[in-house]
């Protein structure tokens, strides 16, 4: 099994290129990335040298170079994790959202219908299908929740699935799409609610909360999601949304107050500042048809995850450190200068 995971130097496609080196060591690994300010060369070192993996820095949106690429590498699943991400990065440039999100994620396909593939996996978010009401805690999202996008990043997002699902219906592109919650766990990039907390606590610096921090999030711990992707993938029928959720419902105010205690830090650290525009009240997924068709549930309790996530940012702190920094960006170039 030969595998292009693109994004792969980001926080959940290395997190999942590490599970398939666990699981899958037989299988045949290419990483691709664009190696944004998101992407970490560092983060990969752990395989970088093994047999069966390859490392390859491109554009997804760039066709020319994507062709190539598939036309060498006669992959046979291509999961796609490469996407701009940050909700405030978006409403200050939606252009390269759509560019890559969006436009990337054709060409991907493209040359997927060109050379032939098992499966095409697209790794979406719940945020594509907006918030929920905070007094209604029955209320969750299903995979036949309607689609209604809050931000520039998720309306991106919400414009790929639709593309992918077309693929299917019109070329019978072999496709699944999974939409996850709010992930968190190791080599997560600083700028994130949980890394962001967790280092600022550690340097005694102020947790800056949007609003009143009652925003409700579904937490769901890394490794699990990458359980559930490889599921998708092995037994996951085409053609088919699952929703990826961690039974982990927290407020942001609680996720950072649960952070502080940990770390034996005051809560006179916490920072309010002016809310984010069209802040999104409450995420929460239903993963009932995962767990019915496939047997996935999440492992990892919020209580037991976070405790493992401030245990490796308090023994890895020249991962992040580079990353504060900007050393970490002289690294591609310090290992491939000369290739």
């Amino acid at each position: 099994m030969h595998i292009l995971v693109t994004g792969g130097a980001g926080f959940i496609g290395s997190n999942f290129i590490f599970y398939l080196a666990d699981h899958h060591p037989d299988w045949q690994i290419t990483c691709l990335d664009k190696l944004t300010y998101a992407g970490n060369l560092e983060t990969l070192d752990s395989v970088r040298n093994k047999a069966g993996f390859d490392f390859v820095r491109g554009d997804i949106a760039d066709r020319d170079f994507v062709n190539d690429l598939f036309s060498q590498g006669h992959f046979d699943m291509v999961v796609n994790f490469a996407a701009e991400s940050h909700v405030d990065r978006s409403i200050e440039d939606p252009s390269i959202f759509l560019k890559t999100n969006v436009l990337g994620t054709q060409v991907l396909m493209d040359a997927c219908r060109r050379t032939g593939i098992r499966r095409f996996h697209q790794v979406g978010t719940d945020e594509v299908y907006g918030d929920l009401p905070l007094d209604r805690p029955d209320l969750f999202f299903t995979e036949t929740t309607p689609l209604t996008a809050s931000s520039p990043y998720s309306a991106s997002k919400a414009s790929a699935d639709l593309l992918v699902m077309a693929y299917h219906r019109t070329y019978g592109l072999p496709v699944t799409i999974s939409r996850c919650s709010n992930n968190y766990g190791p080599w997560q990039f600083p700028e994130k609610l949980i890394p962001l907390m967790i280092i600022n606590a550690l340097s005694d610096k102020a947790l800056p909360v949007y609003g009143t921090g009652q925003n409700v999030r579904d937490w769901l711990y890394v490794e699990d999601h990458c359980k559930a992707i490889d599921l998708i993938l092995t037994d996951g029928q085409d053609g088919e949304v699952y929703n990826i959720g961690g039974h982990n419902e927290k407020a942001n105010l609680e996720v950072v107050k649960t952070i502080l205690r940990q770390l034996n830090k005051s809560e006179s650290l916490i920072t309010f500042v002016g809310d984010r525009k069209g802040h999104d009240l409450r995420y929460a997924i239903d993963p009932a048809k995962i767990s019915r068709e496939l047997g996935w549930l999440p492992d990892t309790r919020f209580e037991d995850g976070i405790r493992r996530t401030i245990d490796w940012y308090m023994e890895n702190r020249s991962w992040w450190e580079h990353i504060v920094s900007g050393n970490y960006r002289q690294y591609y170039e310090k290992m491939y200068r000369n290739r």
